[in-house]
């Protein structure tokens, strides 16, 4: 799919949409990691929208959408 360094998660949609709904896009898609509660490593990664999971230990943990927090 059309995916470029410059436009990331958001090229799938093209010119559509306006760009600042794609720039929104780009950042709910990020795949950053966050810092595990349990273990303290960078390791915690969003499964899906309020569920976050820790690669290293395994812990499983609620939080909002975007964020862990």
């Amino acid at each position: 799919m059309g995916r470029t360094k410059k436009v990331g998660v958001a090229g799938k949609h093209g010119s559509r949409y306006g760009r600042a709904i794609r720039t929104r896009v780009i950042k709910a898609g990020s795949q950053k990691r966050f810092r595990c509660p349990s273990c303290m490593k960078l390791t915690l990664k969003r499964e899906s929208a309020g569920i976050w999971s820790c690669s290293r230990c395994g812990t499983k943990l609620a939080g909002k959408a975007y964020k862990p927090e």
